[in-house]
């Protein structure tokens, strides 16, 4: 029976093109009035799944259910879904105000009811005064306002979204997912966002659903998906990372010795394993540190930093916010350092102190 705090609930669902298998068993429940990130690669099953709670796909197996309903087999028009698609998928032939009424129209709302719903969610979009246009006389970001006050106009129990802001440019895809993490907030209704990119995931969701190879990876807050990855895949696939390799030389009151070289030993508690991974002696591990959490300069001789060592700066690059360091540690490991503030005395070439607190770095093998 479902939950009542579930708007949406998939169980033990599966399904395969062919041999090809696009969704593993997943089970995933959606709160009411969430929006929850799908995020993954490409063929991960991220957009399979919005489409199956959709209706646009049924599933080989497993279970839908919108409401405490069991929707296998519902056709789409009959699951009052707002959709907004990665190509707006406006009628180029029908102004702003025509495209939000026709959903409404064909619920054979009154007109007085009409007028005041989309005078709402042109209010929602920031897009009042511009009922009379036509797509073609608006800009892309204009154009993707639209298609969402459209889902939103009909009051839906659900608004899915296909990657709605990966035709716009970098700025107005910072803008407009602010935009949207406002509206939904507003309206309160549950939401599905699919999306490939990190930063959108991590900026605009309640909750995010990692997935990989048809299956789920991790599903918790932003905050734990990059704090406390679930598998080195989710840690390697949001934001990124320096990886080093070792042997587990001992273990020692459940303290890892780590040989990186024969001049570099690292020490990390149990509690730096990515997962449920079990590591002995005479294992090869990888260990991974964020560009962020490496220190350079000066900061990098802090006491708290139990990893300390001489680099070599090989590259600097200027990213505007912050500056990218590439350094060269021990001749052969090429790490990168996030760094916002720049030592005006660092060049290319010179050696220079590097740092970081081992409660930073994570392992696995």
């Amino acid at each position: 029976m479902l939950n009542n705090q579930y708007d949406v609930d998939i169980q033990g669902v599966s399904m395969s093109y062919g041999k090809s298998t696009v969704l593993d068993n997943i089970d995933l429940q959606i709160k009411q009035g969430e929006l929850l990130t799908l995020l993954g690669p490409s063929g991960c099953g991220k957009s399979t799944t919005l489409n199956i709670i959709a209706g646009f796909l049924q599933p080989d197996q497993g279970e839908l259910l919108i409401k405490g309903k069991k929707m296998n087999n519902v056709p789409s028009y009959k699951r009052d879904l707002g959709m907004v698609f990665q190509a707006y998928s406006l009628f180029p032939h029908m102004t702003v105000y025509d495209n939000l009424a026709f959903g409404l129209k064909l619920r054979k709302i009154d007109k007085k009811v009409i007028a005041e719903k989309i005078d709402r969610a042109l209010g929602l979009v920031r897009m009042k005064g511009l009922e009379d246009r036509y797509p073609r006389e608006l800009s892309g970001g204009q154009r993707q306002r639209v298609a969402i006050a459209r889902a939103l106009v009909v009051e839906p129990t659900l608004l899915l979204l296909d990657e709605p802001l990966s035709n716009l440019d970098a700025k107005l895809r910072v803008e407009l997912r602010a935009e949207i993490k406002r509206m939904q907030k507003d309206v309160g209704v549950t939401t599905v966002f699919v999306t490939h990119d990190q930063d959108e995931a991590l900026s605009m969701s309640d909750r995010i659903v990692v997935m990989n190879g048809g299956k789920i990876e991790q599903i918790g807050t932003p905050t734990e998906i990059y704090q406390k990855p679930a598998t080195e895949f989710v840690y390697r696939f949001i934001g990124n990372s320096n990886c080093i390799e070792g042997t587990v030389a001992s273990i020692e009151n459940e303290l890892f010795n780590i040989e990186i070289n024969k001049g570099w030993k690292i020490q990390l508690p149990k509690e730096s394993i990515i997962g449920q991974v079990q590591i002995g002696v005479n294992d090869v591990v990888r260990l991974y540190i964020r560009p962020e959490n490496i220190l350079i300069g000066n900061d990098a001789k802090d006491q708290s930093h139990e990893i300390t060592h001489l680099a070599k700066i090989v590259q600097m690059n200027y990213l505007g916010a912050a500056w990218e360091i590439e350094v060269l540690v021990e001749g052969e490991y090429l790490l990168k350092i996030t760094c916002p503030e720049l030592n005006l005395s660092f060049a290319v070439g010179n050696e220079v102190n590097i740092g970081w607190s081992q409660s930073n770095m994570r392992m696995t093998k």
